[in-house]
């Protein structure tokens, strides 16, 4: 009996709010929730408790689940990435009909999900990976959502994805077609990144200024509660502010008694092994993951504390002063190098769009991204602005906007890092910030000499400044060796 719009699996904390946003948007939702041993108590739970007097058509088969879909069926899949998934799809393709489509809502690599369109394209089927950003109250009210994948099915799923997806203050939804195969859950993977360095470049910001400054988490709170109000404005911002204020019920700070020990489910790591694919310098990303690394290693930073005890390692005058002009460095610090991480985000994107041939408007994607999604902020508003200019702007740096900003911020970014090395603060997105941008701006490199010592001890042979590029050479440094050379490629 056809009786629901849309079906849901998956009724963790994402699944169950969305499929709650569906049934507020008027869709009648059928749910069901994958192997579990109490899953007919979880399907129950909800149709009886959250959603309950509502349009909700609880299952506890695979076919009846399917059977009460209307054609052609939209399926969303709202579980742990991997396994999960294809155990899913190879249990739902017996029983589906030609046109139906199937969406993965999940943190899906999306290698994964180009090999799943493409198998389910074949049997008749769509597939769509979306990537859904938000986290709980997103998926309640609104995420950003990020689809990709079977091309076709782009019409029949458009309505229902834009209906729960947030809205811009032009009514406009956060959720627009990102391109084929794996297009959605790459660009999702790349959010993701750019998620983990706003985070960690937040941490170091109140790790700066809590040793530098010597104020209280109230006070802190107010610095970010102040930078809320500016260029900074975002939804990390907002929230670090209000977990610096939190207090337990003996009033002290919460934040205080929370073991410094950060986890991660993947995205990260997948982004900097995708920059390596491309061969693109996602570095401040890449330290924002090494520092959640770094992080777990409890019991090597304790023994380390010890041995090597805080204190100040140079003797140079602090850039940071214990007033309002150092408080504000910090801040121009943080927006500049969180600029850089956005530049570095949407190049790599830019490389993956020219590989696999998906045409990513990156003006959409930041314009996407500014409502819904936990790295929402007015920054983004600045990204579309770029894109629009030039849609095939390089590198975001070399808009005239960004470039006035990193003009006015720079001093405050080099002179944070200064602070930080004299003090033996660890700072390793803000350095790396700083790196990327010197080494992007530096037209000389000394790769000149890693060259060099490639051919020498292994013939691997080297460009010249004064011959056309694409020529090679090889020189026998020793005189003892032969012309035979290895050849050149890059990997």
């Amino acid at each position: 009996m056809q009786i629901s719009d849309i079906g849901l699996i998956g009724l963790a904390v994402m699944g169950e709010n969305l499929a709650l946003n569906l049934e507020n948007k008027g869709y009648t939702v059928s749910v069901y929730n994958r192997v579990h041993p109490d899953r007919e108590s979880v399907v129950t739970r909800f149709v009886e408790g959250r959603g309950k007097g509502k349009r909700f058509h609880g299952t506890y088969t695979i076919e009846e689940f399917v059977e009460s879909i209307r054609l052609p069926r939209k399926i969303m899949l709202m579980v742990k990435a991997g396994n999960p998934v294809d155990e899913l799809i190879d249990q739902l393709v017996p029983w589906l009909s030609p046109g139906d489509v199937i969406i993965d809502g999940g943190n899906s690599d999306f290698h994964d999900t180009e090999r799943r369109v493409k198998m389910l394209e074949e049997k008749g089927l769509y597939f769509i990976g979306a990537g859904i950003s938000g986290g709980e109250e997103g998926a309640l009210n609104g995420p950003s959502i990020m689809p990709g994948g079977s091309v076709t099915a782009w019409p029949l799923v458009k309505d229902i994805l834009q209906a729960i997806a947030a809205k811009l203050e032009d009514g406009s939804p956060c959720c627009e077609w990102m391109g084929p195969g794996g297009a959605g859950h790459y660009v999702k993977m790349v959010h993701n990144g750019i998620e983990y360095g706003d985070m960690e470049l937040i941490a170091e910001a109140y790790s700066i200024l809590k040793k530098r400054t010597g104020l209280d988490n109230d006070g802190l709170g107010d610095i970010f509660e102040l930078w809320n109000r500016g260029e900074l404005n975002s939804f990390l911002i907002e929230i670090t502010s209000h977990i610096l204020r939190y207090k337990e019920e003996n009033g002290d700070y919460l934040l205080d008694h929370i073991l410094d020990v950060a986890g991660q489910k993947g995205t990260g790591k997948w982004s900097v092994m995708a920059a390596l694919d491309e061969g693109d310098p996602l570095t401040l990303v890449s330290e924002a993951v090494f520092a959640r690394f770094m992080s777990t290693l409890v019991r090597e930073r304790e023994r380390a504390s010890v041995q090597y005890p805080a204190g100040k390692v140079g003797d140079m005058e602090a850039c940071i002063k214990l007033n309002t002009s150092g408080i504000e460095a910090v801040r121009d610090a943080l927006y500049a190098a969180k600029l850089i991480s956005y530049a570095q985000g949407f190049s790599l994107m830019r490389r993956a769009s020219e590989r696999y041939g998906w045409d990513l408007d990156y003006g959409t994607i930041a314009k996407i991204w500014r409502k819904g999604c936990i790295i929402r902020s007015v920054f983004l508003e600045r990204i579309t602005q770029a894109y629009t200019k030039n849609r095939a702007l390089e590198n975001l740096l070399f808009d005239a906007f960004f470039h006035e900003m990193m003009e006015g911020a720079l001093p405050a970014l080099r002179g944070v890092v200064v602070d930080c090395v004299f003090n033996g603060i660890a700072a390793p997105c803000f350095f790396s910030a700083l790196s990327y941008f010197d080494g992007l701006r530096n037209f000389i490199s000394p790769a000149n000499l890693i060259q060099a010592q490639r051919d020498y001890f292994g013939a691997h042979t080297y460009e010249r400044t004064d011959a056309e590029r694409g020529k090679f050479f090889h020189t026998d440094w020793t005189g003892k060796g032969g012309k035979t050379v290895s050849g050149t490629y890059n990997v």
